[in-house]
């Protein structure tokens, strides 16, 4: 696969990066003359970033500042000893200034403009840089936004391109408007739709299919073992250097972190998946979410790899389940926080089409124990026309869903004590960098299914549909 043109944004470049203000290399556009790249440019409407940025971008010699004086804190206090209240107060009437100038400088020479082909991004005060992000590689475009561009009435569009492992492009900040109309205009023109009636097009709407009430998100996280088993270490580890040192320093600077980790594990997912909402448009899943940060994220059609449908131990009374997701390409790991397994399964039959959950999987074979003893109970394997089904673990069970078609290679490893007792274990790689393994299979049986298993790749990947965007049926 091609990589991609793209850089790491708005505020750097990267390999496709060129300094002629969005013409290709040389001057000229591949086939074309300088005279036409002209006209093309001039044609092209290049607009600017919201006015708030400047005070966003103020911040980078500030944080050079700081960054020198947590890299070197002692020599940041010897220089701070021998300046003079006269000498700071000069050193602020310089540098605030200079901060504020900077930021309305990266600001006033950032630009962006639309296409027919591709979103050009130009940055750079002393050496100008233009990133190109061809529209045909963008799959799918989020919008957030932080606490403070909430109050502001700004938004941060973020952009994920087909094949590209970095961190993800984006305009920071955009008004909240510009970045909704922007982002329905990049998905249309993805689409395919032509750039006079991208515009037209408009944000395509969106079906409700679940929304997470915060009294079952809380309930959930009381009941997650992570958060219990933070707690108890909270409480056991102090007391133990309590009744060996009887030093209070020692037990607070040991006890603070740890409370700390387990009220960030359970406060931070409540804030971070407050008002989880999932909707299904032409365009894929819509997934808004956040209590003080509100994300607008998209899950791509066609590019999910891996479901994994997670159910831990102190759930299964409820019968609560979480989704996670592998997308290629993409940093959406969530699909749902928690909801009840059938309407958890009906969201996954929308993720992947023709999809049923397997409700029977095969044991492993009893001389399994001897190679992993009591957690050999918790492996499973259900491979049906549509998906490759492994499940694992027992106090927390993960059942991971594989599409045939999403199948990139199969592998079978055996170890020495493993070939012993007959048992082998089948990878199934994809094309995320993800690997599901169906663990302690029966050695013939773990061969026979590396052989059927390819077959099945090969005859998914030969009749899988493209990946369509705005589509309505």
């Amino acid at each position: 696969m091609t990589t991609p043109d793209h850089t790491d944004g708005a505020e750097g470049a990267g390999p496709s990066d060129s300094a002629d203000g969005g013409i290709a290399k040389g001057g000229t556009a591949k086939g074309g003359t300088a005279d036409g790249g002209r006209a093309e440019r001039a044609a092209v409407t290049e607009r600017r970033l919201h006015p708030v940025t400047p005070f966003r971008r103020a911040w980078a010699p500030l944080a050079v500042v700081a960054g020198w004086a947590v890299h070197d804190p002692g020599g940041a206090q010897e220089q701070l000893a021998r300046l003079t209240d006269a000498m700071l107060l000069v050193g602020l009437a310089v540098l605030l200034p200079a901060a504020g100038l900077y930021g309305f400088l990266s600001w006033w020479f950032t630009h962006y403009a639309v296409t027919d082909t591709e979103l050009r991004i130009r940055t750079g005060l002393l050496f100008r840089r233009t990133a190109h992000i061809r529209l045909e590689r963008i799959q799918a475009v989020d919008v957030s936004r932080p606490l403070l561009a909430r109050v502001a009435g700004v938004a941060k569009l973020r952009i994920d391109v087909v094949g590209t492992d970095d961190k993800k492009d984006e305009l920071a900040f955009l008004g909240e408007r510009d970045a909704r109309a922007l982002r329905a205009e990049l998905l249309a023109r993805a689409a395919g739709f032509a750039p006079e009636t991208a515009r037209e097009v408009g944000e395509a709407p969106a079906h409700t299919l679940l929304r997470v009430p915060a009294r079952e998100l809380a309930r959930s996280l009381v009941l997650t073992g992570a958060t219990w088993g933070s707690l108890c270490a909270a409480l056991i580890v102090p007391t133990v250097l309590w009744l060996i040192t009887e030093n209070v320093w020692t037990v607070l600077a040991t006890a603070l972190p740890l409370l700390g980790a387990a009220g960030a594990s359970s406060v931070g997912r409540f804030v971070t998946e407050f008002d989880w909402t999932v909707s299904e448009s032409p365009d894929g899943l819509r997934i808004d979410h956040g209590l003080l940060d509100r994300a607008h994220e998209t899950v791509p059609p066609g590019r999910v790899q891996t479901v994994r449908i997670v159910e831990p131990l102190l759930w299964r009374g409820r019968g609560w389940v979480r989704v996670e997701l592998d997308v290629a390409g993409s940093d959406n790991s969530v699909l749902i926080p928690v909801a009840p397994r059938a309407v958890a399964e009906s969201v996954v039959a929308r993720v992947l089409p023709g999809v049923t959950v397997p409700r029977e999987l095969s044991r492993v074979p009893r001389r399994a124990r001897w190679c992993v003893p009591v957690w050999w109970r918790g492996h499973g394997l259900a491979v049906t026309d549509s998906v490759f089904a492994a499940r694992s673990g027992l106090l927390c069970r993960r059942l991971s869903l594989v599409p045939h078609a999403k199948v990139q290679s199969v592998r079978l490893t055996q170890g020495p004590w493993e070939r012993r007792w007959g048992i082998a274990d089948v990878h199934v790689d994809t094309g995320a960098d993800g690997t599901v393994t169906a663990r302690l299979r029966g050695a013939e049986a773990a061969a026979r299914l590396l052989g059927e298993q390819a077959e099945r790749s090969r005859t998914g990947r030969r009749d899988a549909l493209p990946d369509r965007w705005m589509t309505t049926g």
